[in-house]
């Protein structure tokens, strides 16, 4: 009887035992299979852009982003130059947006200004998003006076913040102050910014008495505008033209984003701060 009810006992532990490491109906078991597993991270969409758009770019991606979460815009701003030298060496870019026709040109395969027979832009996906305005700037208080493109060939003006010959704004700053029959005279005053942000930078600083920028880098840093290139000083457009490349791994997406950068509500952003948007 004794072994009996012994054997009994311990056939009840056995039982308390495996009970003890069950898993119950409420317990949640991960396995590879489940929802957290199986999650996809975003596409990347690599965004090269010029400097000139940091501001707006970086709040519209964000709205973008928003609706689209599915995928990361990440962004890469510098001089359009830098940037498609960078892209004609191969550089991770599915998007290109310059501050100028030039750089744009340079990469589509059959223009004529294309010497290197590159064909990095995807056919028939190039626009001409933006418009800018090339201005004359100055520090606050306008320590030196200035108020025109005529004062930089005068004694007024010491130090002139120029972009150099690989950016934009410095090819329509040298066609402007050439038009005007000062550029060479100049020279001696320029200091030589790599993009327009760094020229900013300095007009802002005061390390130079003025500064030549587009009119939306003068409003995002709170410059003064004393003049404003017009009529014969600068006959070419200052258009921003945008593409997706060949070597895009996301057509798709980037299609997506330069279609988003055309809607109504990323143009109100460009237009707050002094974009206007081409004819198409």
């Amino acid at each position: 009887m004794k072994l009996k009810y012994l054997a009994i006992l311990l056939i009840c532990s056995l039982i308390t035992a495996c009970s003890a490491n069950a898993v119950s109906p409420t317990d949640t078991v991960k396995s590879d299979n489940s929802p957290d597993s199986q999650a996809v991270a975003p596409v990347e969409l690599h965004v090269f852009a010029a400097a000139s758009l940091t501001e707006t770019f970086e709040k519209i991606s964000k709205a973008f982003e928003a609706a689209n979460p599915d995928i990361k815009v990440i962004l890469t701003f510098d001089s359009s130059g830098t940037l498609k030298t960078q892209i004609q060496q191969g550089a991770d870019a599915d998007l290109f947006v310059s501050a100028a026709q030039k750089q744009m040109n340079q990469l589509e395969a059959g223009n004529e200004a294309n010497t290197e027979n590159l064909d990095c832009v995807l056919k028939e996906t190039r626009v001409n998003l933006l418009e800018n305005q090339v201005t004359l700037v100055v520090p606050t208080n306008n320590p030196a006076g200035v108020s025109s493109f005529a004062d930089l060939g005068t004694d007024k003006v010491n130090k002139i913040a120029l972009g150099n010959k690989d950016v934009p704004v410095g090819q329509y700053s040298e066609e402007l102050l050439t038009n005007l029959g000062i550029w060479d005279a100049i020279q001696p005053k320029v200091t030589f910014g790599s993009n327009v942000k760094e020229v900013t930078t300095w007009v802002k600083e005061g390390v130079a008495d003025c500064g030549i920028v587009y009119a939306t880098d003068a409003f995002s840093a709170g410059l003064e505008i004393v003049d404003r290139a017009a009529g014969d000083l600068l006959k070419t457009k200052v258009i921003y033209p945008g593409a997706v490349l060949t070597n895009s791994k996301h057509v798709a997406e980037a299609k997506a984003f330069l279609d988003y950068l055309q809607t109504p509500e990323a143009q109100a952003v460009f237009e707050a701060v002094g974009f206007a948007i081409p004819d198409k």
